[in-house]
């Protein structure tokens, strides 16, 4: 554990390598790029397409491993082993579309792809549970930050595609293999957890709204230049000063950490050190100080947990026994909610079942379009559908920083709890399901705008809502769970659902490419439906889950309850 000044350089330089490492774990969004030569190259029809799709989610979204181990690993140990995976898993890949390897089985592109996307579970569990430690009061704001830039990774990598690999898949899955796990290897060693700062910081709204601001930037600059670079068709000089602009602006978090070794603030210069846990070197001084202010016996919160997360459950049942001994605690009780759970005592909760069944309904519903948008946008006679991917992966970030945003704001203010904003999207996406399905002139640009940022909602309220209601302790394990939401999704109502329907629309025209508004119209009016029932569920948990917000968030900041440890 970094011990840091309120107000120092360490967390802020850790969440700036956090967002490359958040871009490379989107390398999902990718799917789309190449599923068109998977089809063509190795001859596989819509359902075994489909069917390789939910491999690309199974893996992106199964994150249980990552999620048990992240408390007793290192953050670069967890991101190690995701490039690793990263390696393995698209130089298979590689293999097969380069066609360096002939006649591979499609089980093994099938695992191999499992295990290339798996890589975003582990650098997403590593950057996301460190960052939410490291900034415990602001959750919502740093998961809509992390998310933000996962959900605009689509853009940035087709930027790449088109510029820079010259639209090849193969050297797509090259660059994949190769580029993700060396830029992980240089951005490990700074993801690195710290004790979280004691007291609010003035400064650290501005910082938190510049990173929001030059996040909107690159966003806007990664979709004008993509749309610009397909119509106009540039030249390499001026497409290579695009792509240049674009890193430019992706280190531009690391702006503030410069900032703040540059011009210190003189906060940060008075402020004192927080509490250490665990060994560290202190001075007599400190010590003389600490024996003074600090009582005998002081009360667990989940404020200690954030310092604590390492430390040894045996330790931590003898603190219990001596303190129940001496009367200061009452025995073990069940914890509340906003106290921290662990997962089996989470999973009995039907709070939990209902935040991953409205999860479960957004994504799910989601990555179904998400999986075939090249197919969807060939089925209505749109012969480039990178746009379309684009034009997906802007408004998906606009969704996940947007809702971060928003959804703190209003906790704030009004202690509003944030699924209700799981509850608008969810009743937009089902305009978004029928502008789908109605085909009609104009409608594809409109729909994918509208399903991207309600997609992109879904996955930034769920973070903060999930370790607002089961705590930060094993916040890894419950959010890599409620991530499963994802792959079911996928498997049901792409390979089973979509690619079905899809095939026997095709079979109808004698046709390996279905075209025209049937192929997918009947999955959208179900998905429509089914996005119906999600708004219900998600009325419900806002109702229950209100006193919790109520309570955690009374006076307009946030609250750190009483630990469910004691």
């Amino acid at each position: 554990m970094v011990t840091v000044k309120r107000g120092s350089r360490p967390p802020w330089v850790g969440l700036g390598a956090s967002v490359w490492m958040q871009i490379a774990a989107g390398n999902a969004s990718n799917f789309p790029l190449y599923s068109h030569s998977l089809k063509s190259v190795l001859g596989f029809n819509q359902r075994q397409l489909t069917m390789l799709g939910v491999a690309n989610d199974i893996g992106e979204n199964v994150g249980i491993v990552p999620g048990l181990i992240c408390n007793k690993f290192p953050p670069w140990v967890i991101l190690l082993i995701g490039a690793f995976a990263c390696f393995l898993g698209y130089g298979v890949l590689w293999l097969a579309i380069s066609r360096t390897v002939l006649d591979l089985p499609y089980w093994l592109l099938w695992v191999a792809l499992c295990i290339a996307t798996n890589s975003n579970a582990w650098f997403s569990t590593a950057v996301l549970v460190t960052n939410m430690r490291n900034f415990p009061l602001s959750r919502g704001t740093v998961a809509g930050i992390i998310k933000g830039y996962g959900g605009l990774s689509a853009a940035v990598y087709t930027e790449i595609f088109s510029i820079l690999l010259k639209n090849s898949s193969s050297k797509l899955m090259l660059f994949l293999a190769l580029g993700i796990p060396t830029l992980c290897l240089i951005m490990m060693y700074f993801v690195r957890p710290c004790t979280p700062a004691s007291g609010d910081d003035t400064s650290e709204n501005c910082h938190f709204l510049f990173i929001q601001a030059s996040s909107v930037l690159l966003g806007i600059y990664v979709l004008t230049t993509t749309v610009l670079d397909d119509v106009l068709s540039l030249s390499a000089p001026i497409s290579y000063c695009f792509l240049a602009l674009m890193v430019l602006f992706l280190m531009a978090p690391l702006a503030i950490p410069v900032k703040m070794t540059l011009y210190p603030s003189s906060s940060s210069k008075s402020a004192t050190h927080v509490q250490i846990v665990g060994p560290a070197k202190t001075s007599d001084q400190d010590n003389g100080n600490a024996d003074k202010i600090e009582p005998l016996l002081t009360p667990s919160s989940s404020s200690a947990n954030l310092g604590s997360f390492h430390e040894s459950d045996s330790m931590s049942e003898v603190n219990i026994l001596i303190a129940e001994g001496e009367g200061a605690i009452k025995k073990k009780r069940r914890p509340r909610r906003g106290d921290d759970f662990t997962f089996a005592e989470a999973m009995i909760k039907a709070d939990f079942w209902l935040l991953f069944l409205v999860y479960f309904v957004g994504v799910g519903s989601g990555v179904t379009v998400l999986n075939n948008l090249a197919q969807i946008g060939i089925a209505q006679y749109m012969h480039d559908t990178k746009i379309l991917l684009s034009l997906f992966s802007f408004f998906n970030f606009v969704g996940r920083l947007g809702g971060g945003v928003v959804s703190e704001y209003f906790v704030r203010s009004k202690t509003i709890p944030r699924t209700v904003w799981m509850t608008v999207t969810q009743v937009i996406m089902i305009i978004a399901y029928l502008l789908f399905a109605s085909a009609l002139n104009g409608t594809l640009y409109a729909a994918t705008a509208l399903l991207g940022i309600c997609y992109g909602v879904q996955f930034s309220i769920m973070v903060p809502t999930a370790s607002e209601l089961f705590g930060l302790k094993n916040f890894g394990m419950i959010f890599n769970f409620m991530s499963l939401g994802n792959p079911l999704g996928a498997y049901l109502f792409s390979g089973l659902l979509a690619g079905i329907l899809y095939d026997n629309e095709a079979s109808k025209q004698h046709a390996v490419s279905c075209l025209g508004p049937n192929c997918f119209r009947l999955t959208f009016l179900l998905l429509a439906g089914l996005c119906g029932v999600g708004t219900i569920l998600s009325i419900v948990l806002t109702v229950r889950i209100k006193p919790v917000y109520q309570m955690l968030h009374a006076g307009g900041s946030f609250r750190l309850p009483q630990s469910s440890n004691h």
